[in-house]
């Protein structure tokens, strides 16, 4: 079971954050006072089951990433976003860092991903602009 490792540190908090591929959680649950800093997230049902997405498109400015995960499907030549992220950059940072340091432990217990080579994809994502 992998987890992401996210850190903000501010001056007075210093926040953990693990997520599981069966919950999100932060600190040890089973207590009914967690520590200060430390915060209990939810996670409803409808967002458990996850979205796929085979497809992200990525754009920035000054003060945000958007993060942008579609599904194509072969013979299909229309497609919707399927879900929208917004990051800061700091954010984005550490979230880049995070899924580097999951992909290189799954990659020592499952072998190397292989990175397939595919034709660019032309896409029409309507008209961009800047936050």
């Amino acid at each position: 079971m992998g987890f992401c490792v996210f850190k903000n540190q501010s001056r007075n908090n210093n926040w953990l954050l693990k997520a599981t591929n069966k919950h999100i959680k932060m600190a040890d649950e089973k207590k009914t006072n967690p520590k200060q800093g430390q915060i209990n997230i939810e996670l409803d049902e409808a967002v458990a089951q996850g979205i796929y997405s085979n497809l992200a498109i990525i754009n920035h400015s000054k003060s945000e990433f958007v993060v942008d995960f579609v599904t194509i499907m072969p013979g299909v030549p229309k497609s919707k976003v399927k879900s929208r992220i917004i990051l800061t950059p700091q954010h984005a940072k550490r979230f880049l860092k995070a899924l580097h340091d999951n992909v290189g432990r799954f990659e020592k217990a499952h072998g190397e991903i292989k990175d397939y080579q595919q034709p660019p994809m032309p896409i029409n994502f309507g008209p961009t602009g800047e936050a």
